[in-house]
């Protein structure tokens, strides 16, 4: 095993400081009682341990996102994908997309890509987590000491939505964000839209949440009843899983976009290049790469790293079906694990609903794995690790911990953790395990 999995199965320090996290969530009088709410209504949300991971593991996982970057960037990758997306996809107003999330599970010392999203939530929350974590149990903070740094995230965060509005607007000042869902105060990751707001707002904008089916288009310019009177919408950060726009209730949000009237990030541009899962069937074909000439040192690198997937079609559907205990099937429009199936687990009427049309077969990477303390009893948890990205950089690595097929938050002692990337040079595994025999099960 390396040495990260050696503490992830190992080291059960309870690392979280609730008073900590409530510092962090509630930076303004606004947010006060959060951290208490969220208590009561995610009571897993938080993980009290943290999530270890070897130095050679990120730096891979940081140079696959770059060179899948460089990939989506060629043209014929873009003459590929637009090919199959729907027509609102081929708008191209400058920006990127925030909060790429590059979802991975860690392998044979290897990070396995699983999905990719657009619209990935949990950043805000995430950053206020990592620094709510403080070191692991006494004898062992000689080995961490610079393991636990925590940049300020939120500034990066800011100069990403900023960097948006430049790459669409140049010079022009920015003076409101929107931040849109269906019904926000009702989705789970709610509070950070919240922490978002805040963040707009000590900035010096003029920033709400409002539900995307309140949108009004008129005279050119895109409006919203959360915003002061008089103040149109200069740019949304959307959240909505619309990801083409096509659903009539987002026709104003829609219509401002096409016209480019509103800056809108995340947007359907990102979501057909990035998030549609057919996407991965060609990150997964060398064969394909190697003819729009893609350099060797990258297709080596995404062979690594991205598991093989297939269309899955009724000419192969008896291949598939022979397969399936190697397999996992995701819907090619999917996010958040919706209907998304383990293929040990089929029964044959949802294999019915599969080889319908619309899924995809990705070879089936089994999540590495991280022990934690619940009630004083060690449990095994499944997790994977999400890097959140702009514009091919990491911005922020977080790990989700829970039982069952997918992540699901409703898992006792899972839920979102920060990833501590381990310093070069860590002491020999011997060593690390007598600090640790010293402290199985330490809570504070």
């Amino acid at each position: 095993m390396s040495l990260a999995d050696v503490l992830n199965l190992g080291c059960m320090c309870r690392t979280l400081k609730t008073e900590r996290l409530q510092a962090q969530l509630e930076t303004d009088t606004r947010l006060a009682g959060m951290a208490a709410r969220l208590a009561l209504s995610h009571p897993h949300l938080f993980s009290n341990s943290a999530v270890f991971m070897d130095p050679a593991i990120a730096d891979m996982l940081a140079r696959a996102v770059a060179a899948i970057e460089r990939v989506i960037a060629l043209p014929a990758y873009l003459e590929h994908a637009l090919a199959q997306a729907p027509a609102i996809a081929r708008y191209d107003f400058g920006p990127a997309g925030v909060f790429m999330g590059y979802d991975f599970h860690i392998a044979n010392d290897l990070p396995h890509l699983i999905e990719i999203n657009t619209n990935a939530g949990g950043a805000f929350l995430n950053a206020a987590l990592s620094r709510a974590h403080t070191e692991c149990c006494a004898p062992m903070h000689p080995l961490f000491e610079g393991a636990g740094a925590h940049p300020p995230f939120e500034d990066s965060f800011m100069t990403m939505f900023r960097a948006e509005w430049l790459a669409q607007r140049g010079d022009a000042p920015l003076r409101s964000v929107l931040i849109v869902d269906d019904d926000p105060q009702a989705q789970y990751l709610a509070p950070e839209f919240e922490l978002a707001c805040e963040l707009f707002k000590h900035h010096g904008l003029i920033a709400a949440v409002g539900d995307a089916r309140q949108l009004r288009w008129d005279a050119g310019a895109l409006w919203h009843p959360a915003l002061p009177e008089g103040v149109q919408v200069d740019l949304v950060y959307n959240r909505v899983t619309d990801f083409d726009l096509s659903d009539p209730a987002h026709q104003a949000l829609r219509s401002a976009y096409e016209a480019g009237a509103a800056v809108v990030t995340p947007h359907p541009r990102a979501h057909a290049l990035y998030a549609n899962k057919s996407n991965l069937i060609t990150l997964s074909d060398d064969a394909l790469l190697a003819r729009w000439g893609v350099p060797a040192q990258d297709r080596q690198l995404l062979q690594q790293v991205v598991p093989r997937t297939e269309a899955v079609t009724p000419a192969v559907a008896d291949d598939l079906w022979a397969r399936r205990r190697t397999l996992f099937f995701k819907p090619v429009a999917g996010y958040g694990a919706k209907a998304a199936y383990r293929g040990d687990k089929l029964t044959r009427r949802v294999w019915g609903k599969i080889t319908a049309g619309g899924f995809v077969a990705q070879a089936l990477v089994p999540p590495s794995e991280r022990m934690v303390n619940v009630d004083g009893v060690p449990t095994r948890l499944k997790l994977d690790v999400r890097a959140y990205t702009y514009r091919g950089q990491v911005q922020l690595l977080a790990a989700r911990s829970y039982q069952g097929q997918t992540t699901n938050f409703r898992t006792e002692g899972g839920g979102f953790s920060p990833v501590v990337v381990l310093p070069v040079g860590m002491p020999p595994m011997q060593e690390l395990a007598q600090a640790m025999a010293l402290h199985p099960l330490n809570e504070t």
